[in-house]
């Protein structure tokens, strides 16, 4: 069976699995990508922030507590969105049970726009971006993270399982869906270029400030096996955006 967007999120035992892999230190989430959105965001002091796809809102508490003035959480899953609203609890945070592409943007109400590891499950990024730039303030930001293209072009390479001493990269410039074995099922994403990704952001009316591969840094990372591995091939790709 096959699972698109944030549904596989709902299978108990997919969502177990996952949050403990989610939540060990030298995940790349945690390693990799999460430093770089810190960097990239910058000061959120004051700031009313959209987060699409925001998982159990663990990222949206961390914003409040670092100073945004209130956070709103957009997320397809209902396990996901049950645990996002328990750790929002007496926080100044909304969660909506809704999918990126269903989500009724409004107009000119955000300073930050911010998507961590969930716009590679989205099929037309074209009307997502506009949608983002529309519900931005003037001069607001959209900072985001994908799946590096290079890891999304093929998932060949998985069949010796998640833990890969080897990539295939193949088919990078044919973009669409993919389909990944991942933790006991099979998960559809949809794999771009960066280039792709580049234009879809110029198009939707953004000029890109940044861009990061993750590069990773010894000092977020328990293991040192695990650090030098991660330095074989990039698993994380973030931009930074103004509106």
């Amino acid at each position: 069976m096959e699972f698109r967007g944030s549904s596989v999120y709902d299978q108990t035992d997919f969502f177990s699995n996952y949050m403990k892999r989610r939540n060990r230190q030298d995940s790349p989430n945690n390693a990799i990508e999460g430093p770089i959105m810190y960097e990239l965001m910058g000061s959120i002091q004051n700031n009313s922030i959209l987060d699409l796809g925001c998982g159990d809102a663990s990222f949206g508490k961390e914003l409040l507590h670092k100073g945004a003035k209130h956070y709103t959480g957009v997320e397809g899953s209902k396990q996901m969105v049950e645990a996002a609203r328990s750790n929002l609890l007496d926080q100044n945070g909304t969660t909506y049970n809704e999918t990126m592409e269903s989500y009724d943007y409004p107009i000119e109400t955000f300073d930050l726009v911010t998507s961590r590891f969930a716009i590679h499950y989205v099929s037309d990024i074209n009307q997502l971006f506009q949608n983002i730039n529309k519900t931005l303030k003037e001069d607001g930001r959209f900072v985001f993270s994908i799946q590096h293209p290079l890891t999304t072009s093929s998932f060949a390479s998985k069949q010796s399982g998640d833990k890969r001493g080897n990539w295939i990269v193949d088919d990078y410039f044919l973009d669409g869906e993919r389909k990944e074995p991942w933790i006991d099922q099979v998960v559809v994403k949809y794999h771009r270029t960066i280039e792709q990704y580049f234009l879809a952001l110029r198009q939707a009316g953004f000029t890109i400030l940044d861009l990061r591969e993750g590069t990773p840094e010894r000092e977020h990372f328990s293991s040192e096996e695990e650090f030098v591995r991660r330095q074989r091939i990039p698993v994380a790709l973030a931009f930074s955006c103004v509106k």
